[in-house]
């Protein structure tokens, strides 16, 4: 896989995989509750004036960093919950992600993860169970991620209806799954953008779904009140090979900027983007 950045300044691959059956809670949330977590030179994007936060449970299968395997860490679970912002480079505004946390079970990738861009990475145990077969989610398939973080069990589950659909332009679900930009705030204060490269995902719509567990224990009291709720939406996207690019600084980034080409357009990326598969 190949991709551009929107300057036509590359950058390198840090991390590339296949993220599969990714199962997402979304939860609106009060503002006042995100803004100490908006990284730098971000503001939070909202969906019709509400902010949200979303579980979020996958599969990382085929892992490489840096184009390697690394023995034992091909194939695992994550969990994280994230909110959604967006930058003004230039002329266009980059719709990304931040995120609270992110459970894992392998220690080498919360290791480089925590070094590389300051993400919240915690090691737990993870287990998953998929109503699949022979790599297709069975139609009214169920989508389950358990974990376990000091003795406190947690558990994410959704199950489906009907059969997968292309994004909508301009929906919810597009707004929760459509992004391919990463925010992390850094130890000096500063912020790190990173690209993340994957086409647009097909989704499940859900027929129920249920988040179990000690949220004051797993992310803290902000978070207690918009978790013990219901979520406002639910589903199941397809998930596809993705590429992590490596980030950089925002003054950095816009410094690069500066000394490139004018920008590629989100028409071009995209075209590209289909040209190198």
């Amino acid at each position: 896989m190949s991709a551009e950045n929107t300057t036509r300044t590359r950058t390198r691959s840090f991390l590339s995989a296949e993220w599969r059956y990714l199962a997402m809670l979304n939860y609106p949330i009060d503002k006042e509750t995100l803004r100490p977590f908006t990284p730098r030179g971000t503001e939070l994007d909202l969906w019709q004036g509400e902010a949200f936060v979303s579980l979020v449970g996958f599969l990382f299968l085929d892992t490489r960093v840096m184009g390697v395997p690394l023995p034992f860490h091909r194939n695992f679970e994550e969990i994280n919950l994230r909110f959604y912002v967006r930058h003004k480079s230039q002329n266009e505004w980059r719709r990304g992600v931040v995120f609270i946390k992110e459970f894992v079970q392998k220690r080498a990738i919360a290791v480089l993860a925590r070094a590389l861009y300051n993400e919240n990475y915690v090691l737990a145990s993870m287990a998953h169970s998929i109503d699949a077969e022979d790599g297709f989610l069975r139609p009214g398939g169920k989508v389950e991620y358990t974990w376990n973080v000091r003795g406190a069990d947690a558990r994410l589950a959704v199950t489906t209806a009907g059969e997968a659909r292309t994004l909508t332009p301009n929906s919810h679900e597009e707004f929760i799954a459509d992004h391919y930009w990463g925010y992390a705030r850094q130890r000096d204060g500063g912020t790190k953008e990173y690209r993340v490269d994957h086409p647009s995902w097909k989704i499940w719509p859900s027929k129920n779904a249920a988040f179990e567990g000690d949220v004051k224990t797993l992310y803290g009291e902000p978070f207690v009140e918009a978790l013990s709720a219901s979520p406002k939406s639910a589903f199941v996207a397809d998930g596809s090979e993705i590429t992590v690019r490596r980030g950089l600084k925002l003054i950095e980034r816009v410094a690069r900027q500066e000394a490139s080409l004018a920008p590629i357009t989100e028409t071009e990326r995209n075209a590209q983007y289909k040209g190198s598969h």
